[in-house]
C-alpha cells in the first residue's frame, strides 16, 4: 500500500489555467499563435482568460489546502518569464511565481514546477524552435535562471513534460502548435527536447535540488500474433515509449528505432557528447498515463504522429471510453509501471498526471462525477499493485485540479476534479474532489 510519506498532489499547466497572456510583460507563446489561426482549435477558443489563474491563485491554493494537498505540480511559462526566449528577465513573470511558490509553502503545499509545458516563447520558433540545437541551449540558459530564482523555495524540479507531444503532434502532425507538419522535423525536435532536459539538468542540479523529467507513457500490445500486428506494436511502442526511455535511463537510442527513422532522416544532429548529457542520472521519472493502445498493422499507409510508421493502426479493445474517446485500462497502469521496474535502472517514479475527462453536469446540489471517481479509484488501485511488486512509485499527482483549456479542443473536455464556470470563474468541488480528500486523509484507498 501507500507509505506515510507518498506525495498525493494535483497538476496543471501555464497556458491551460493562468490567462493574462498580455500582462506584466509577458511575451507571445506558440499557442498564442497558434490558438489565433483560424480552425487550429475547436470552437475559436484561446488561453487568453483560461481558468484567470494568474489573478485568483490565492483562492485557488486555499481550495488545494482545503482538499488536503500535500503537492501541487504546476509549469511555468516560459515566455511570462523571458519574453523573447533569451536575454533579459522579467521581473514581474517571475515575481507572480514567487507569489505562487510562497502561499504554496505557506500552507504547507510543497510546489512542484515543471519548467516547459509547450508554451515556447514564439520569438524561438520563429528562429527554428525544437528542431534548432539553439533551442536546446537557449532552455538551459533560461532554467538557469528559474533556479536561481526560486531554487531557495523549491527542491523538485521537472524539466519538460511529454516531450513526444511537442515533437510529434507540435512538428509532424500540425495537431499541437506550432503547427508544423514535418516529419524529419519532429524527429529533431525530439532529440533536442531531450538534449534540452540533460542541458538544464546540469544547470539546476545540486545538493537541494532533485531533477526529473515527465513522460507520456503508455501499454502497447498487438491487437494479434500475425507479424505485421507485432511489428506495429514494436514500433509504437518504440516511439512513444523507448525512443524517450532508452536514451534517459540507457543512454543511448534503440537500434530498431534509429532503423525505422533513418527513413524519414538521417542522424547528423546528434553530437557526441549529446547521449552522454541525456542519460546522467535522474532523481525522478513523472509518468503521464491515460489510456493503453491497441495496435495492429495496416495495409494502407496513413499519416499520423509516429513518424516511421506508416502501416500501423489503431484497433477498439471494446473498453469504456472517456469523453475524449480514449479507453479506460486501468491494468495497463499496472503493466506499464511494472514494465519500468523490470526493465530499467531503478528511479523514483511520479505519476505526475492520471486522469479523464467526462460529460460533467452542474446540478443544484453539485457535480456528481462517478465516472471520474470510478477512474480514478481503478488507477490508484493499480498504483497499490504496483507498489507491492516493488514498484518504487513515490506520489501520485491527478489531473487536472481544474477544468482548462485542453489545448486543440478548447474549453469542450473537461479534467478538473473542480468545477470553473469560464462565464464568471466560479469553482465547485466535484465529488471527485472530495473522495480525492478523503482518500488524502487516509493516506489511501
Amino acid at each position: 500500500m501507500f507509505d506515510p510519506g507518498f506525495l498525493w498532489g494535483a497538476a496543471t499547466s501555464s497556458y491551460q489555467i493562468e490567462g493574462a497572456v498580455a500582462e506584466d510583460g509577458r511575451g507571445p507563446s506558440i499557442w498564442d499563435t497558434f490558438a489565433a489561426t483560424p480552425g487550429a482549435i475547436q470552437g475559436g477558443d484561446t488561453g487568453a482568460v483560461a481558468a484567470d489563474h494568474y489573478h485568483r491563485f490565492p483562492g485557488d491554493v486555499a481550495l488545494m489546502a482545503g482538499l488536503g494537498l500535500r503537492g501541487y505540480r504546476f509549469s511555468l511559462a516560459w515566455p511570462r518569464i523571458q519574453p523573447t526566449g533569451s536575454g533579459a528577465v522579467n521581473q514581474r513573470g517571475l515575481d507572480f511565481y514567487r507569489r505562487l511558490t510562497d502561499t504554496l509553502l505557506d500552507q504547507g503545499i510543497q510546489p512542484w514546477p515543471t519548467l516547459y509545458h509547450w508554451d515556447l516563447p514564439q520569438p524561438l520558433e520563429d528562429r527554428g524552435g525544437w528542431p534548432a540545437r539553439d533551442t536546446a541551449e537557449r532552455f538551459a540558459e533560461y532554467a538557469a535562471l528559474v533556479h536561481e530564482a526560486l531554487g531557495d523555495r523549491v527542491t523538485h524540479w521537472t524539466t519538460l513534460n511529454e516531450p513526444w507531444c511537442s515533437a510529434f503532434l507540435g512538428y509532424a502532425t500540425g495537431r499541437h502548435a506550432p503547427g508544423r507538419s514535418d516529419p524529419a522535423a519532429a524527429v529533431r525536435a525530439a532529440h533536442h527536447l531531450l538534449l534540452g532536459h540533460g542541458l538544464a539538468a546540469e544547470a539546476i542540479r545540486g545538493d537541494d535540488s532533485y531533477v526529473g523529467i515527465t513522460l507520456n507513457l503508455t501499454h502497447v500490445t498487438p491487437v494479434g500474433t500475425e507479424p505485421a500486428d507485432l511489428d506495429a506494436a514494436r514500433r509504437i511502442d518504440g516511439m512513444q515509449n523507448r525512443l524517450f526511455l532508452d536514451p534517459l535511463l540507457r543512454g543511448a537510442y534503440p537500434e530498431d528505432v534509429l532503423a525505422d527513422l533513418r527513413e524519414v532522416t538521417g542522424f547528423g544532429h546528434v553530437h557526441d557528447g549529446d547521449l552522454k548529457r541525456i542519460g546522467a542520472s535522474l532523481d525522478h521519472l513523472g509518468v503521464n498515463y491515460y489510456a493503453p493502445m491497441l495496435v495492429g498493422g495496416s495495409s494502407t499507409p496513413t499519416q499520423s504522429a509516429y513518424v516511421g510508421s506508416p502501416l500501423v493502426r489503431v484497433a477498439d479493445g471494446g473498453r469504456p471510453r472517456t469523453a475524449m474517446g480514449w479507453e479506460i485500462d486501468e491494468r495497463g497502469l499496472l503493466e506499464l509501471l511494472l514494465r519500468l521496474k523490470d526493465d530499467y535502472p531503478a528511479v523514483p517514479l511520479y505519476i505526475t498526471e492520471n486522469g479523464a475527462a467526462f460529460d460533467d453536469v452542474v446540478e443544484h446540489d453539485g457535480v456528481h462525477d462517478a465516472h471520474r471517481v470510478a477512474y480514478l479509484d481503478g488507477h490508484l488501485r493499480s498504483c497499490a499493485q504496483a507498489i507491492g511488486h516493488g514498484v518504487p512509485l513515490k506520489g501520485y499527482f491527478v489531473w487536472s485540479l481544474l477544468d482548462n483549456f485542453e489545448w486543440s479542443f478548447g474549453y469542450g473536455p473537461r479534467f478538473g476534479i473542480v468545477h470553473v464556470d469560464y462565464a464568471t470563474q466560479h469553482r465547485t468541488p466535484k465529488d471527485s474532489a472530495r473522495w480525492y480528500a478523503e482518500v488524502i486523509r487516509r493516506g489511501g484507498l
